[in-house]
C-alpha cells in the first residue's frame, strides 16, 4: 500500500514553516509527524502538497493509495484504523478527514482533495485525535510528544551506559543512543524523559531538565542550561539558557543569551547574545502575526516567544520581542527591537529593512549547508525562487 501525507487547509495556520515543507515535515517532539507515521505504519510515506514545493517532496505514487491528513499526530490505535480502510472509504472524526483510500487511476490532487473524499462512505474514527492547527502548538504539545516519542522508541531497548561523572536524577529515564558523547553534566529527568540521539554531544557543565530531545549529531555548548519541553533536532547547535523550544534541524544559537517558547526552523543561525522575550511586561496575552489572515491574532498565551522560518539569521546582540514571527531567509541586525513580524527576504534592522537579494540570499543559504556536507538542490532553490517572487 502506497501512503501519502496530505497537506489540509491547517498548513496556512503553520506559517512560515510550511512555507518550505508540508506539514507533515514539522518537528514536534523527539520525531517529525512524518517520521512518527512511517514508525507506526513500517513504511515510508510520499507526500501531497502545494506545487511549487512538490518536486522537493516525494510525490504520491502510481497505484492504490491510502492519504493521511499530515499535521495529525499519529498513535497506534489512529494507524490500525487507517490500515483497516478498505478501498473507496474514509475515515473521520466528525467533520475532520483524518484519512481516505483511493483505488488505482483516482486522479487526486493537492487541490481537488476534498472534492474527490466528499463521496466517499464514512468510518468514524472513536478514539480522540489530536494535531498540529497553529504554530504555537508546536512547543505547547511538545511534552506529550517527547513523552509518547520516549516510549515508542526506547520499548524492549536498552540504553547506553551513562558516564560516572555524569549527576543524573531518575536515570530510568533517560536514554543514550550508540555514539553520544556526554562531559561532566546534570541530567534531571525526574519531570520527563531525557533522549539524547546517536552521535549527540554534551558538553561539560550542561544542566538540563526534562522532558528533552536531542536529535543525532546535535551538540550542546559548555554551561548550556536547558529546561523542558526542548527539542534539539538532528544537527543543532545549542548554548546559553533555552526553555520549552522546538528547533527542527541543523540550526545554531551557540552562545548565551534567552530564547523560550519558541520554534526554530531549519539552517537558522541566533548570533552571539540574541534575547527574544517570551512575556510581555504587562503579563498581557501574547498576540502573533498571521500571515494568512494579515492581521494580529491571539494566540491565548502568556509565555510566547520566537517563531523563526528556515534559513533566517539574527545578528550579534539582537533583541526579538515577546511574540515575533521572522519568515523565510531573513537577516536581521541591528541595535533595537526589530518589527513583530518580519517578512520573508527582509534585512536589515527596525525602520531600516531592504529586500534580501535572492542570489546572495541563496548564496548565504549554501555556504552555511556546505559546513554540514549538505547542498541546495534545484528543486529546493525553484522553491525558495516561488517564495521570493511571490514576496516582491
Amino acid at each position: 500500500m502506497n501512503y501519502t501525507l496530505f497537506d489540509s487547509a491547517v498548513r496556512r495556520q503553520l506559517l512560515p514553516f510550511t512555507h518550505t515543507r508540508p506539514a507533515a515535515d514539522i518537528r514536534c517532539g523527539i520525531l517529525t509527524m512524518r517520521e512518527r507515521w512511517e514508525l507506526l505504519l513500517q513504511q515510508a510515506t510520499s507526500s501531497l502538497c502545494p506545487d511549487y514545493m512538490q518536486a522537493v517532496y516525494a510525490a504520491p505514487a502510481e497505484g492504490a493509495v491510502t492519504l493521511i491528513d499530515g499535521s495529525l499526530f499519529a498513535t497506534p490505535g489512529l494507524a490500525q484504523a487507517v490500515q483497516r480502510l478498505q478501498e473507496g472509504e474514509k475515515l473521520v472524526a466528525g467533520a475532520h478527514l483524518l484519512a481516505a483510500k483511493f483505488p488505482a487511476g483516482t486522479a487526486v490532487s493537492f487541490t481537488n482533495l476534498a472534492e474527490k473524499a466528499a463521496p466517499l462512505p464514512a468510518v468514524p474514527f472513536g478514539e480522540q485525535v489530536d494535531g498540529l492547527q497553529r504554530t504555537w502548538d508546536i512547543f505547547m504539545k511538545n511534552e506529550q510528544a517527547i513523552k509518547a516519542d520516549f516510549a515508542l522508541l526506547t520499548a524492549n531497548r536498552s540504553s547506553q551506559p551513562l558516564p560516572s561523572f555524569v549527576t543524573a536524577i531518575n536515570p530510568g529515564n533517560i536514554f543514550i543512543e550508540a555514539g553520544a558523547v556526554l562531559g561532566p553534566c546534570i541530567i534531571n529527568a525526574s519531570k520527563g524523559p531525557v533522549y539524547i540521539g546517536a552521535d549527540a554531544e554534551i558538553m561539560e557543565g550542561c544542566l538540563l531538565r526534562g522532558p528533552i530531545a536531542m536529535g543525532a549529531h546535535s551538540v550542546l555548548k559548555m554551561g548550556a542550561k536547558v529546561y523542558g519541553a526542548t527539542t534539539i533536532g538532528e544537527g543543532c547547535k545549542v548554548g546559553g539558557e533555552v526553555s520549552n523550544t522546538v528547533f527542527f534541524a541543523n540550526s545554531n544559537k551557540g552562545h548565551d543569551g534567552f530564547l523560550g517558547n519558541a520554534v526554530i526552523g531549519e539552517w537558522c543561525n541566533l548570533g552571539a547574545d540574541t534575547n527574544c522575550s517570551n512575556l510581555k511586561n504587562n503579563y498581557d496575552i501574547v498576540k502573533v502575526w498571521d500571515e494568512d489572515r494579515q492581521q494580529l491574532v491571539s494566540t491565548g498565551l502568556q509565555f510566547c516567544g520566537l517563531m523563526m522560518g528556515d534559513h533566517s539569521k539574527s545578528g550579534i546582540n539582537t533583541m526579538f520581542n515577546t511574540g515575533t514571527v521572522v519568515g523565510v531567509s531573513a537577516n536581521v541586525f541591528g541595535s533595537s527591537f526589530p518589527e513583530k513580524f518580519i517578512p520573508s527576504f527582509s534585512w536589515g534592522a527596525a525602520g531600516d529593512t531592504a529586500v534580501y537579494a535572492f542570489d546572495k540570499a541563496m548564496e548565504t543559504a549554501g555556504r552555511m549547508m556546505e559546513r554540514r556536507g549538505k547542498q541546495l538542490s534545484a528543486a529546493e532553490q525553484n522553491m525558495y525562487r516561488h517564495l521570493f517572487d511571490r514576496q516582491a
